[in-house]
């Protein structure tokens, strides 16, 4: 899967992803992408542009050079959320959370939010609530709802084997999270565990969804998120 491997990361600039990618490959490639950057046709769009900005961010953090990819990711942001593209939006911000730089709770935040109003890649969407757990402490209610939240949007949106396979994924770290929250091995504590929490309600546990959001964005929205949820339909 694109976005979530066994380190819920991208590959390892060090050691390589299970491919075996050394950095004199990811040096090449990134080589390559860039040439394809200064190579795009007359009359391209923004839009195009900062699709190679994304897959430059990416290279950049697996070779660990975080405050260029997080500048390549934030300049694309901006184009797509200009164009409403939304998708590409949250994959920059995927980008900028691996960046590790000042901005990439902020930029989180923002790819959370936009992944739980809109229906985009699921994969991406359970990655970007993955973060979240992996950010917050053990005893962290915040990791509780993100991992119910991946599970609710796989339940929701998810189709046939990715269906399966994200299902399969997001009940087993919503295991993990409980059993680190709250020492929870059996099936009874689980259940219980959920209805203590009151995780199993999504008009309970999205409202404190967008609590965590607001915590990791702070004052740093990059978008006007009332104006986006003013156009949805049936607001």
């Amino acid at each position: 899967m694109k976005y979530l491997n066994e380190d819920m990361g991208m590959r390892d600039a060090d050691s390589g992803d299970e491919a075996g990618v050394s950095i004199p490959q990811l040096e090449n490639e990134l080589a390559e992408v860039r040439q394809e950057l200064m190579a795009l046709p007359a009359g391209f769009t923004p839009v195009e542009r900062a699709a190679v900005l994304v897959r430059i961010a990416e290279l950049l953090v697996d070779l660990s050079r975080g405050e260029e990819a997080f500048d390549n990711a934030r300049e694309a942001f901006d184009v797509f959320a200009e164009a409403q593209k939304w998708e590409s939006a949250a994959a920059a911000c995927n980008a900028m959370f691996l960046a590790d730089q000042s901005y990439s709770l902020a930029a989180l935040g923002q790819g959370v939010w936009l992944a739980v109003t809109f229906p985009i890649d699921i994969e991406l969407s359970v990655a970007l609530l993955q973060h979240i757990i992996d950010e917050t402490p053990t005893d962290s209610d915040g990791a509780a709802v993100a991992a119910v939240v991946a599970r609710y949007l796989v339940d929701l949106r998810a189709e046939g084997k990715m269906r399966d396979n994200l299902m399969l994924f997001t009940n087993h770290m919503l295991g993990t999270v409980a059993r680190r929250h709250s020492e929870v091995e059996k099936q009874e504590q689980f259940d219980f565990w959920l209805e203590k929490m009151e995780l199993t309600k999504p008009e309970k546990f999205l409202p404190r969804l967008r609590n965590v959001v607001d915590v990791l964005v702070q004052d740093d929205w990059w978008v006007d998120r009332d104006a986006i949820w003013a156009s949805l339909p049936d607001q």
